[in-house]
C-alpha cells in the first residue's frame, strides 16, 4: 500500500493560505492590550517579545493567527514574527497542557537525579518529550540549566520551582495536578495556568490575592557565592587529611537550613587516591 505525499507530511510546494484572522470581539480585546504594551517601548518593533507571550496566552501557543496579528501591529512582516517566534522556546508552537512541566537534565540536575526523574514521568505519564497527555492538562519536557544548581534535581511547572525532586515526589505532583488538587511550589508564587503565566510574561499584572508577595529566594550555596563576590569573608571550613579525624572537635551536626552535597567529602579518585593511580594499567600497545 502506497501514501500520498500530504498523509508523508511532504510539500508538494503548494503556497500556504493566509492565516485566518481573530474573531471580531477577540481581535478587539488584544488591540487594547498590544496598544499598552507597545506603549512601553520607543520603537514598537521591540514589544514583539511580550507581544508572542499575549498572544499565547489567548490560545495556549502562537499560532499563525497570533503571528498575524502581532505583524499587523508592530508593523513587521510575518516572516519577521515567526523568525522570533521560532528562536525562542518559551514560544510553544502546537497546542500543550495546562501545566507546561519541565524537568531539568542539564549537567549537575542529571547527575542528581533529574535524567531518573524524566525517564519515570514519561512512563508514567505515557508521554514523549514535548508532547501532552490525552487529557490536556500536562506537557513534558526536558529543559535546560533552571539557575537553581544548589537545589538539584529541579522541576518547573509554568516556571515555578519545584526543588530537590525525587521521581516520587514528581509522579506525586504531576498526578495532583492531573487530578486539580491543590500545588504549591517550593518557592515562588502561586501556580496558576500556562495561558495566565503568559500573560504574566506579556507585562501585565498579577492579580491574584498574595502572588507579588511570594517570592522564592537563593539558596546557601548560591548566597555564598555572593558574599565572596561582595568580598565578604566565607566561613572557614578545615579539610583533615582522609583517614584523619580531627582530635578534639565534637562531629558536626548540620543545621536543618544546611544544604549538604556528597561533593563535601573527599572522594577515592584516580586523581586523588595512591591506590587508584590514574592512566592507563596496561602497556601502550598491549
Amino acid at each position: 500500500m502506497t501514501t500520498s505525499s500530504s498523509e508523508r507530511g511532504v510539500s508538494l510546494g503548494m503556497p500556504e493560505l493566509p492565516a485566518p484572522a481573530y474573531p471580531d470581539d477577540v481581535r478587539a480585546r488584544l488591540e487594547t492590550d498590544a496598544r499598552a504594551i507597545v506603549a512601553r517601548y520607543p520603537d514598537s518593533r521591540s514589544a514583539l517579545l511580550p507581544m508572542l507571550h499575549l498572544v499565547q496566552s489567548e490560545e495556549g501557543h502562537v499560532t499563525r493567527t497570533g503571528m498575524r496579528f502581532c505583524a499587523d501591529m508592530l508593523g513587521l512582516t510575518t516572516a519577521e514574527v515567526t523568525a522570533v517566534a521560532t528562536f525562542y522556546t518559551m514560544y510553544r508552537r502546537r497546542p500543550s497542557g495546562d501545566y507546561q512541566v519541565g524537568v531539568c537534565t542539564n549537567t549537575l540536575c542529571a547527575v542528581m537525579g533529574g535524567d531518573a526523574i524524566f525517564e519515570e514521568l514519561q512512563e508514567h505519564l505515557g508521554v514523549g518529550n514535548g508532547e501532552t497527555t490525552a487529557d490536556g492538562k500536562v506537557t513534558l519536557e526536558h529543559i535546560e540549566c533552571n539557575a537553581a544548581c544548589d537545589y538539584a534535581p529541579v522541576v518547573m511547572v509554568n516556571w515555578e520551582f519545584f526543588d530537590n525532586q525525587t521521581p516520587e515526589s514528581a509522579k506525586r505532583m504531576v498526578d495532583d495536578l492531573r487530578e486539580g488538587r491543590p500545588v504549591a511550589p517550593t518557592r515562588g508564587a502561586p501556580l496558576c495556568t500556562f495561558k495566565e503565566t503568559a500573560r504574566i510574561l506579556a507585562g501585565f499584572p498579577d492579580e491574584r490575592e498574595g502572588a507579588v508577595e511570594a517570592t522564592g529566594s537563593a539558596g546557601p550555596a548560591s548566597l555564598i557565592g555572593l558574599k565572596l563576590a561582595k568580598g565578604e569573608a566565607a566561613p572557614a571550613r578545615v579539610v583533615h587529611p582522609r583517614g584523619e579525624a580531627p582530635q578534639d572537635a565534637p562531629p558536626h551536626e548540620p543545621s536543618p537550613t544546611e544544604h549538604l552535597s556528597s561533593h563535601d567529602a573527599p572522594q577515592d579518585t584516580s586523581a586523588s587516591d595512591p591506590a587508584h593511580p590514574s592512566g592507563p594499567v596496561a602497556e601502550e600497545g598491549e
